[in-house]
């Protein structure tokens, strides 16, 4: 008899839930998503990058949720690799489409100038991805922190990255947790 075999799919459920990112509807049907399924090592070794972060003053949320994501039985990375503006002109990002992709890029926790309308991309990829989770009964949480200790560690070739840790549990790992 296997104990506990639910746990054995996470990576069947973290490929069917980027499915998702990627069949989201994007802006004039163009797609600058990124994904990736995290291994074990990775895993361990974001999670390491989170606690340094998190001895920032105004970080200090990164540890706990460094936490969640060793207890997490999978994690996925979803980012933005920005490469042209949607070319609607918007303004959202500051600039119009022709002079945002001649701008110098700054580079804090994520990189930018982006084009905001490629953000939106980036938002609704991960909204259909996580409902994708959700309907197959796998608690989830959409974090920053994550994205930010993958983005300083060079996983990811994009300049938003935000983690998605997996979990299937008795109780969700993600709720009561403590506020920092």
């Amino acid at each position: 008899m296997k104990l506990n075999p639910e746990k054995e799919v996470i990576e069947t459920v973290a490929k069917i839930m980027l499915i998702s990112a990627r069949t989201a509807p994007k802006a004039k049907g163009e797609d600058e998503i990124v994904t990736a399924i995290v291994t074990q090592e990775e895993k361990e070794a974001i999670a390491r990058q989170m606690e340094v972060i998190g001895e920032q003053a105004t970080h200090k949320f990164f540890k706990r949720d460094a936490q969640n994501v060793r207890d997490a039985e999978g994690l996925i990375l979803v980012g933005l690799n920005f490469k042209k503006p949607a070319g609607v002109n918007c303004g959202a990002c500051g600039y119009d489409c022709n002079s945002i992709i001649k701008q110098k890029t700054y580079e804090v926790e994520y990189s930018g100038p982006v084009c905001t309308i490629r953000v939106i991309d980036l938002g609704i990829a991960i909204g259909s991805l996580v409902s994708v989770a959700k309907e197959l009964g796998v608690d989830n949480r959409v974090m920053y922190s994550v994205g930010v200790a993958a983005k300083k560690l060079g996983f990811m070739d994009s300049q938003i990255i935000l983690g998605i840790p997996l979990s299937i549990k008795g109780k969700n790992i993600f709720f009561d947790r403590k506020p920092v």
